[in-house]
């Protein structure tokens, strides 16, 4: 019992901390300004690490190395956390995989949010600083999907697809790591 509550309080923060360095990352790829409520969240959670970081991962282009590595590392330390819980576990190099799909369903489980907010900010119609970023960084993932499912009786279905694809996605992810780790 305590084991779970430990790993879950570890994956709620962990999950937070590196959902954040990602968000700063695909934020910036997507060119979102960081003045608005959601990018001065994700200032107060990623700089104590990412802004250290980019002293020693560069940044090239829009890509902000420093951001993804602060997330790897996060990954790693929860990883590693239960790890020394447990007394016993997966190798340290099993570790590193680990990390990288936790890196990876953490991803996941963040777009699958941003949609589920987008599309509930879609029924009440708000105009907001907030509804702005959201559909800015929805829209890379809407736009192919909107152009192979048409609208049906004026309701847009594609978040719907791209939530249901992302559920398949983590599946995949799921059994790939299942495969990895054995």
């Amino acid at each position: 019992m305590l084991y779970q509550i430990a790993s879950f309080l570890l994956d709620v923060v962990g999950g937070l901390l590196a959902g954040a360095c990602l968000l700063r990352l695909y934020m910036q790829l997507q060119r979102v300004p960081f003045g608005n409520p959601i990018g001065q969240l994700v200032f107060a959670l990623s700089d104590w690490l990412v802004l250290p970081l980019r002293r020693i991962v560069p940044a090239t282009g829009r890509w902000d190395w420093a951001s993804l590595v602060a997330a790897i590392l996060i990954q790693l330390v929860q990883y590693l956390l239960l790890w020394l819980l447990l007394g016993a576990g997966p190798g340290l190099v099993l570790l590193l995989w680990l990390a990288v799909f936790g890196l990876v369903r953490a991803a996941i489980y963040g777009l699958i949010g941003l949609l589920i907010v987008y599309a509930v900010l879609s029924w009440v119609q708000t105009r907001s600083p907030l509804a702005d970023v959201i559909a800015r960084l929805c829209e890379p993932l809407l736009r192919p999907v909107r152009r192979v499912v048409p609208l049906l009786g004026g309701v847009d279905l594609s978040p719907l697809v791209v939530l249901v694809l992302l559920q398949v996605c983590l599946i995949v992810v799921g059994n790939i790591q299942g495969w990895v780790l054995r």
